[in-house]
C-alpha cells in the first residue's frame, strides 16, 4: 500500500497543477450605426471570403514574441473560428459606413460587387502593439481593385483582453478604409 502513496500523490498534484483556465474571446460588433441591416440600398456588396493563414487558424490567439518567433495560445482561444469573426465585424462595419449599399456575407444577385479579404496579420506583438496586415480585393462593375493594408496599433494595457480589444479597433480601421476606397466610386 505503502507503494502507491507516492505515485497517487504525484498523480493527484499533476491533476491540480494541469488545471486549465481557458478564456474564449470574440471581437465585438459595432454600435448599430445610422444604416440598419435591413435598408434597402441600391448598391450591392457581398464579402465573399476573409481568409487567414494557418498560424491564424488555429483556435490559440497569436502573439509574436521576437522578430521571428510566434507563440499559439494555449489557455486564451477565439470564442469562434478568427476567419468568420473578421468576416462578420467587417460586414457589420461596412453595412453601417456605406449607406445606399446592402452588404451581406451571401451572394446577393448578378449585379453585385465583390470583396475578398486576405488577412496575413492579426496578433499582438512584443513591443506592445497589435498589428493587423493583409489586402483586399474589390471587384467592382467587372473593374479589380487591389490595395494593401499594414496597420499598427499601441494597446493601452497589458493583457490578452486589452489585445484583442486593441485588435478589433485596428480591423475596425482597416473597414473604415475599405468603406472610404468604395465611397469614392463612380
Amino acid at each position: 500500500m505503502k507503494k502507491w502513496l507516492p505515485v497517487a500523490l504525484a498523480c493527484l498534484l499533476s491533476a491540480c497543477s494541469s488545471s486549465d483556465n481557458k478564456t474564449y474571446y470574440q471581437l465585438p460588433l459595432p454600435q448599430a450605426g445610422v444604416q440598419s441591416t435591413a435598408s434597402q440600398g441600391s448598391h450591392l456588396l457581398w464579402v465573399e471570403q476573409v481568409s487567414i493563414p494557418d498560424y491564424l487558424a488555429g483556435n490559440g490567439v497569436v502573439y509574436q514574441t521576437s522578430d521571428v518567433q510566434y507563440v499559439i495560445a494555449n489557455n486564451n482561444l477565439w470564442a469562434s473560428p478568427l476567419d468568420q469573426q473578421l468576416r462578420t465585424t467587417l460586414v457589420a462595419n461596412l453595412s453601417t459606413q456605406l449607406p445606399g449599399w446592402v452588404v451581406a456575407s451571401q451572394p446577393l444577385g448578378s449585379d453585385q460587387d465583390t470583396l475578398n479579404v486576405n488577412v496575413s496579420g492579426f496578433h499582438g506583438r512584443y513591443d506592445g502593439k497589435v498589428i493587423v496586415s493583409g489586402e483586399w480585393l474589390l471587384n467592382h462593375q467587372g473593374h479589380l481593385i487591389k490595395r494593401p493594408f499594414n496597420i499598427e496599433v499601441k494597446q493601452q494595457q497589458d493583457g490578452y483582453d486589452a489585445m484583442v480589444k486593441t485588435l478589433a479597433q485596428a480591423w475596425s480601421q482597416e473597414a473604415t478604409s475599405i468603406a472610404q476606397s468604395i465611397n469614392r466610386l463612380p
